[in-house]
């Protein structure tokens, strides 16, 4: 069992991680239900898995539970959603005390985080991340949104949970695409500031794709502590630390709203990609090694995650995928900047680049 602390100041809190905590949830949950219930948002493939024991857990220990359940994937965080969270919220008597609780990845961290922050102007949440990408960062941190039209999570409030819990036998019911995908957001924590985590990626990271108990802890713990020091820095992401978190993440939502938020390519394949283009954005411009380029592509690839943009299902062009970057979250007076690499483990927040010369950029890459 690790327990990290996310330090902010009154807003601080724990995120527990035990493998097999789920056995034990009713009692680790217990600080948030006063009132003895407590409202669940959780997914279909989610609540297929794990809502009878979960429920029957809480029964025993006097607490009511109720559940609303979301279609799996993407595309369910849109406005339609929720607004259907939030009026069951209401239909259900939430109040500004009450926890919360998102059980699910990323997208249902996401919307039902900013559900919680918009109902009653706030109520708590707690979260218990149920895929890799959400165990070692999107659940952690406090963004909440949904997508739009014009692209990903750009509606939503900083929102952070009161409590976090993490077990990670719960991954072995991902199945292998899903768990390659978060793997990704794994490597990010190399690559931005720890070039001895991404050796460890390279030795060890086969182990937590395949199984190994004490690979998933030293990863989930790793990237949770790295996260909770960045989130504790800079919370609201306005002195530029935190922005480190989102390497390739411009190329790949980008790739993402291209693709259509859908299974064509999901989100922690879309940031894989999208920090091969930064690496190789980085090379381009005289900042980065084209040797160590090879070995990201090398360790991605072999791990079974998308590497070349031109393998991805789609059909576009470089002035087509810099025009969804125009919408992103960090631009400023017009300007969009870009996290590059010096090097390995050494990534920094550029705000000098020219989306004509991304685009130019993006057509080679397309073409090979």
């Amino acid at each position: 069992m690790e327990i990290i602390n996310v330090a902010l100041g009154g807003r601080s809190y724990n995120v527990h991680i035990e493998n097999g905590a789920l056995g034990n949830i009713a009692a680790l949950l217990a600080p948030y239900t006063a009132q003895k219930r407590l409202l669940f948002i959780t997914d279909e493939n989610v609540h297929r898995l794990y809502w009878k024991n979960i429920a029957d857990k809480f029964l025993s220990a006097g607490v009511r539970v109720e559940a609303y359940i979301l279609p799996a994937g993407e595309s369910s965080k849109n406005w339609q959603k929720l607004e259907g969270i939030c009026d069951w919220l209401l239909q259900h008597g939430a109040e500004r005390t009450d926890h919360i609780v998102a059980l699910g990845g990323g997208v249902v961290g996401d919307i039902a985080g900013f559900a919680s922050a918009i109902v009653k102007r706030g109520c708590n949440f707690v979260q218990i991340p149920t895929s890799l990408l959400a165990q070692v960062d999107s659940s952690v941190g406090g963004k909440t949104a949904i997508n739009s039209r014009s692209g990903k999570n750009l509606i939503g409030v900083f929102h952070q949970p009161a409590f976090v819990l993490i077990d990670p036998d719960m991954l072995d019911s991902l199945p292998p695409r899903e768990l390659r995908a978060g793997y990704a957001e794994v490597v990010k924590y190399g690559l931005i500031d720890s070039a001895e985590f991404f050796d460890w990626c390279e030795s060890d990271g086969a182990a937590l794709l395949s199984g190994d108990s004490d690979a998933r802890i030293k990863a989930i713990s790793h990237s949770i502590s790295a996260k909770a020091q960045i989130v504790s820095d800079d919370e609201r992401e306005l002195n530029g630390r935190r922005a480190l978190l989102n390497l390739g993440h411009t190329f790949g939502h980008a790739l993402e709203a291209e693709t259509g938020f859908g299974d064509t390519l999901l989100h922690g394949e879309a940031v894989a990609a999208g920090m091969v283009l930064a690496a190789r954005y980085s090379a381009y411009r005289g900042h980065f090694p084209a040797q160590e380029v090879g070995r990201i592509v090398n360790h991605l690839e072999t791990t079974g995650l998308p590497a070349r943009v031109s393998a991805i299902d789609m059909q576009t062009t470089g002035k087509a995928l810099a025009e969804h970057m125009q919408h992103d979250k960090k631009a400023a007076q017009g300007n969009v900047p870009f996290l590059l690499m010096n090097a390995i483990g050494d990534t920094f927040l550029a705000s000098d680049v020219d989306l004509d010369d991304v685009a130019a950029f993006l057509d080679s890459e397309l073409a090979q």
